[in-house]
Order: structure tokens, then C-alpha cells, then sequence
């Protein structure tokens, strides 16, 4: 009996052990994954699975670890249980539906993204049913960007190329050239340092030498970074870190800081921590905009819209910094927007994972107006974006090549830096123009034909009488402008054999008014002063551009004038005064060697016929009377 009970008794110890060992691994589990050392962390959760040791909680925190790192492939396995479990966080839903696109399940994912919508969560529903429109535009649009192999890429982490003065600088956790590395728990890797591919560099060997030289690199995180224009400083970003090690905030977590140094005899010294960090929060990947007057970066302080937003500061002329500020809610959303880069342009180029993409982080451009404005973001599509993580663009100053990072599958490292090669977008452009006075023409028509006489664009000019369509590189063209009152004017121009920096071809079009049209054009009317009748000196320019006309472009055009006056005087004196202005312009030309056989009639019509209601019975302002006050051109015979 009492060996029953002490057997009975060393069960019940033996579960207790036992229990309080899961207890334990479960602690081990969540201090790692609080830590961010997802790597260890979710191999402890895979072995409290397999114990079936709360193992609810522990598929929902290996889901995590997976998504963490940036591996959609695991995660979605353990998102879809997670979602198959009693109770489970809505939020796993939207979890589950960001981690199918990371596998390139779009379908799937709108479904749960409306589960998630359907159970409450804070979703547009207009994101879900644009979507299917939106993948589909993503992957029809026409290509602008071509990848090409870099050579340089580890088997480690590889990102944030940047080219300044020939030199390729970029961020990497290569570091397998000493004896003692510092390794990161969140992917197991070494710290990131930065390395300089020099200009000359052919051999495409990017080692432990190859490190920035200076007092940049430290024993943690370093990169990205961005130079100023003359070469002298760098911005760049590095763990917040003191003497006894990472530097934490009450959460327990260290933060990104930004730092600039000084180029000094080849190396880069003199570093220093902006104004604007804090032990709080994180500010990092910086970049400046063209002229240097404005450091963009990425941050998660207080006052933003959730995760990480695009911030920028004013650099002031003493060197010191303005007040950080957010770039709003088209750029910015709930999510995460990371690695701001701006051109020479000041096109902003971002990574978020908040606006509609293709899965995990996408790079976006921002579109703004005349003003500088940002009115909206656009996707870059593919082959820039994919279903992984896309992040750290890089342009050139001539917007034809550069760099972006991705942890796409085919890579060599876990984030693998890809070059691209950019066709520039073409447009051809004019104005429509009079061609007897050469002022523009609103509302043509202008319609665009390929090589095989089919019709491709059709648009009217603006006020200006400007158009512009985007046209293909390598191709021929013809454009046709018409306007009721005009003859058709149409040139052929090609697109091949043109600078690969060209983005613009001029064609302009001349349109001839067509023949027996009424009056020959409102701009060519020309007006006298109150109550007289000589030629003034704007007249006189119109007149030219009939004369020459007359003798150049139609030599058998034959016209009659007819000239007016406002409503102010005597019907009897306005009749006189119109008839004098005819007259008056009856000379002029005749004066510049025109035959009086091609004017077939000048006649005066006083104040009979008004263009407008001034006819004394409202008050008017001299301008609006000065349009009564004409001579206009009635062709008779245009050809």
C-alpha cells in the first residue's frame, strides 16, 4: 500500500516537474520573442507544439515569429490554424489575409480580409473589392523597370545601395571576417555595417576591407545612409547604444537614432546625433531631397498615424535642424511606410505595407501637382515589387538605373540587393497654333495613329492650346489636329534611335482657317479708341499678319472688312466713325502693296450690331466697350 502511494506520489511530482518545465520554455519563448530573437524564439514555440503545451497561443505566436521574419511561406501554415481556433483575435484574420499575399494568394486574401471586415475589423471595403482590379492593372501595366544581376549580394543581408561619386556604398551583415561577431537575434545574422564598392572596383570582391572607413561602423546596426551633395556629410542610421551597451526605452526595446559625420582625409569622423532623436522612439533610414535643404526619414514617434510615417525637417543654413514634420495621411497610414528616398526630381519614393500592394512591403512613388503638392502615391508595380518585402529605392540623378532590396524568392542572402535599368517615360507634346496669326487654339482635337494607321490617343488641346500623350520608344507616329474652323494639319515623327534620357518629342500644328468661314478669327480683330478711327500700334501688328498673309500663304484670298463702334454717341455720328474705321483699315493695307481688287468691300455698321449688352442700358466697363469698338475679316475667297 505505501509503495502504491509513493509511486502515486511521484507521478503527481513528476507531472508537476514536468508542467512547471512547459511553464518555463513558455517564459523562455516570450522573453526571446519580446527581445525580437525570432529565430530562437520560434523554435521554442515549435516545441511547445509539439508538447501540446498551450499550444493555442504558442501557433499563434509561431505565426508571428514567421511573419516577423519575413517568411509568409511558414507564417501562412500557422495563421490558417490560428484562425481554425475558438476565440481567436480578429486581428489574426488580417494577419492571416497580409501573410496569403505574401504567397501571391490574392484571391484568399480578399476573403479574409472581408471575414476580418465582417467580424469588425477597421477595413475600407473599397480596398476589397478595388483589389481584384488593382492586382490586375499591377501585373497588365507596361514595364519601365528591367532588372539586372548584382554580384555583390552575401549570403547575409544585403540592402540600401546608394551610388555617389561613383563610389556604391549599401548596408550589409557580411561580417564574417572576425573572430567574435556580434549577432543580431532577430534573424540570426551579424549587425549591419556599411561597405563601399569603389569606382574601379571590377572584381565585384566586397569583403571585410571593403568597410566604410572612419567612426562610422560600430559594434551594432549601422545603414542606411544618404551623402550630401558636395560630398562632405553623410546621414545615416545606427542602434541607439551607450557605454554599457543597447541603449533601451521603457518598453525595452532600442531604438534607431540618425547620425551624421564629416568626410575628413578619406575617412569619416566627427560623429554626432541630430537634435531630433529620442531614447522613445525610432528615427531612421534618412534621405535628402536635391538641394540639401530637407532630411526626409522614417519614424515612429508620438502624434503619427500608426507603426512607422514618413517625416521630414528643414536643414537650416547654420547647419541645425527645423521641427520634425509628418507627411500626412496620403504618404502615411496605419501601417508601416519605411526608407524614404527622394530624386532629383523631389519625387518621394517610399516602402509601406499599408497602402494596396502586391504583398508584404511595396515601394511607392508620390504624384504631386504644380504646386509640389503630393496628391497621391502610385504602386511601381512589377518586376520592382513582388509578393516579399521590397524596400531601400535608389534612383540615379538621370532617373535611368538604380537599386532597390527585396527578400524575394531566388535571392542568394535572406534581403539581396537587385539593379534595375529604367525606360524613361516618352510623351510627344505641342501647341496648335493659327497659322495666320499664331496664337493658340483651344479645343482642337488631336488624335494619334501607329505605323498600321491605327488610332491610339485622342485628347483636345487646353486653353493654351498644349496637348502631350505618352507614346512608346521605337515606333512611328502620325498626329492629326482639327478644329471646325480649321483645315486638318498632320506630321508623321518617330520615336527610334532617340537618347535613352529623352522624355519628350516636340511636334507643333499649324492650322489654316478653312475657306468662307465667316470671320477669319476673333484674336485677328482689331480695335480703335473711344471715338476714333486711326490705326494704334496693336492694330497695326494684326494688320501685318493679314498683309503677309495675303501675299505669302493665300495670294488669291480675297476678304471684305467690317467695322463697328459701342453704343456711346449719336447712331448718326457711330455710323460716320464706323465708316471712317473701315476706311482707315481699307488703307493700311492697301498701303502695304495688297491690290484693291482683293478687298471686295470695307463697310461700317455703327452701333447695329453689339457683341455684347452694351447697349446703354447697363453700366459697362471701358473693356467691355472696347470689344464693340472692331474691325473684323470676312473671307470671301481663302485658296
Amino acid at each position: 500500500m505505501n509503495s502504491i502511494k509513493h509511486i502515486l506520489i511521484y507521478f503527481v511530482l513528476l507531472i508537476n516537474v514536468t508542467v512547471f518545465a512547459q511553464y518555463g520554455q513558455q517564459k523562455k519563448a516570450d522573453n526571446l520573442f519580446n527581445k525580437f530573437s525570432f529565430v530562437n524564439a520560434s523554435e521554442v514555440y515549435k516545441n511547445l507544439i509539439d508538447k501540446n503545451f498551450n499550444a493555442d497561443y504558442a501557433v499563434r505566436q509561431l505565426a508571428d515569429c514567421y511573419a516577423y521574419m519575413r517568411n509568409p511561406d511558414s507564417a501562412v501554415v500557422y495563421y490558417k490554424k490560428a484562425t481554425e481556433q475558438d476565440n481567436v483575435p480578429i486581428e489574426y484574420y488580417y494577419k492571416y489575409a497580409q501573410a496569403l499575399r505574401g504567397i501571391k494568394d490574392y484571391e484568399g486574401s480578399r476573403i479574409w480580409l472581408k471575414k476580418y471586415k465582417d467580424a469588425g475589423g477597421n477595413i475600407d471595403d473599397s480596398k476589397i473589392s478595388k483589389d481584384a482590379d488593382f492586382i490586375t492593372s499591377i501585373f497588365n501595366a507596361k514595364k519601365q523597370y528591367f532588372l539586372e544581376e548584382v554580384k555583390f549580394n552575401s549570403k547575409y543581408s544585403d540592402f540600401g545601395a546608394y551610388d555617389h561619386d561613383g563610389n556604391t556604398y549599401f548596408t550589409s551583415s557580411r561580417d564574417e571576417g572576425v573572430s567574435s561577431k556580434h549577432i543580431y537575434g532577430w534573424n540570426k545574422e551579424p549587425f549591419l555595417d556599411i561597405y563601399v564598392k569603389e569606382k574601379g572596383n571590377t572584381n565585384d570582391v566586397v569583403d571585410n576591407k571593403s568597410k566604410l572607413k572612419g567612426e562610422v561602423n560600430s559594434v551594432y546596426h549601422d545603414g542606411p545612409l544618404t551623402i550630401s551633395n558636395d560630398g562632405k556629410t553623410m546621414y545615416f542610421s545606427r542602434n541607439n547604444y551607450d557605454r554599457n551597451g543597447l541603449a533601451k526605452d521603457k518598453a525595452g526595446i532600442s531604438n534607431l537614432k540618425i547620425y551624421k559625420a564629416t568626410l575628413k582625409e578619406d575617412k569619416w569622423t566627427n560623429v554626432e546625433e541630430l537634435s531630433f532623436n529620442s531614447n522613445e522612439y525610432s528615427t531612421g533610414h534618412p534621405s535628402l531631397n536635391s538641394d540639401n535643404t530637407k532630411l526626409f526619414f522614417a519614424s515612429d514617434m508620438p502624434g503619427g498615424f500608426g507603426g512607422s510615417d514618413i517625416y521630414y525637417v528643414e536643414i537650416k543654413s547654420d547647419g541645425s535642424f527645423g521641427i520634425p514634420q509628418n507627411l500626412g495621411n496620403i504618404v502615411n497610414t496605419s501601417k508601416n511606410e519605411v526608407f524614404p528616398f527622394v530624386n532629383n526630381e523631389d519625387i518621394l519614393f517610399f516602402s509601406s505595407n499599408g497602402h494596396q500592394g502586391l504583398g508584404l512591403l511595396d515601394i511607392f512613388a508620390t504624384s504631386t501637382n504644380k504646386n509640389n503638392d503630393i496628391i497621391d502615391i502610385i504602386n511601381l508595380g512589377v518586376p520592382v515589387n513582388s509578393s516579399k518585402d521590397d524596400f531601400s529605392f535608389f534612383m540615379s540623378s538621370d532617373g535611368t538605373k538604380g537599386y532597390f532590396a527585396s527578400n524575394r524568392e531566388g535571392g542568394v542572402g535572406s534581403d539581396d540587393i537587385y539593379a534595375y535599368n529604367r525606360i524613361l517615360p516618352l510623351k510627344v507634346e505641342g501647341i496648335v497654333t493659327d497659322a495666320i496669326n499664331n496664337k493658340p487654339i483651344e479645343n482642337a482635337i488631336i488624335t494619334l495613329f501607329d505605323s498600321n494607321n491605327n488610332q491610339i490617343a485622342y485628347m483636345q488641346t487646353d486653353k493654351n492650346g498644349y496637348y502631350e500623350i505618352n507614346i512608346d520608344r521605337d515606333a512611328e507616329y502620325k498626329i492629326v489636329s482639327s478644329q471646325v474652323k480649321y483645315v486638318d494639319d498632320s506630321k508623321v515623327f518617330t520615336s527610334r534611335k532617340i537618347d535613352k534620357t529623352t522624355t519628350s518629342i516636340e511636334v507643333n500644328l499649324s492650322l489654316k482657317p478653312v475657306q468662307d468661314v465667316k470671320v477669319l478669327a476673333e484674336l485677328n480683330t482689331i480695335y480703335f479708341d473711344f471715338e476714333k478711327y486711326n490705326i494704334r500700334q496693336d492694330a497695326s501688328i494684326e494688320l501685318d499678319k493679314i498683309v503677309n498673309m495675303m501675299q505669302n500663304d493665300y495670294p488669291n484670298m480675297m476678304v471684305r472688312l467690317e467695322s463697328h463702334t459701342d453704343s456711346r454717341g449719336t447712331a448718326a455720328f457711330n455710323d460716320w466713325l464706323s465708316q471712317s474705321r473701315a476706311k482707315s483699315t481699307y488703307d493700311y493695307i492697301i498701303s502695304k502693296g495688297i491690290d484693291v481688287s482683293r478687298i471686295t468691300k470695307y463697310e461700317g455698321f455703327g452701333e447695329s450690331r453689339l457683341i455684347n449688352g452694351c447697349d446703354g442700358s447697363i453700366n459697362c466697363d471701358e473693356k467691355d466697350h472696347q470689344l464693340n469698338r472692331r474691325t473684323e475679316f470676312i473671307i470671301i475667297k481663302m485658296e
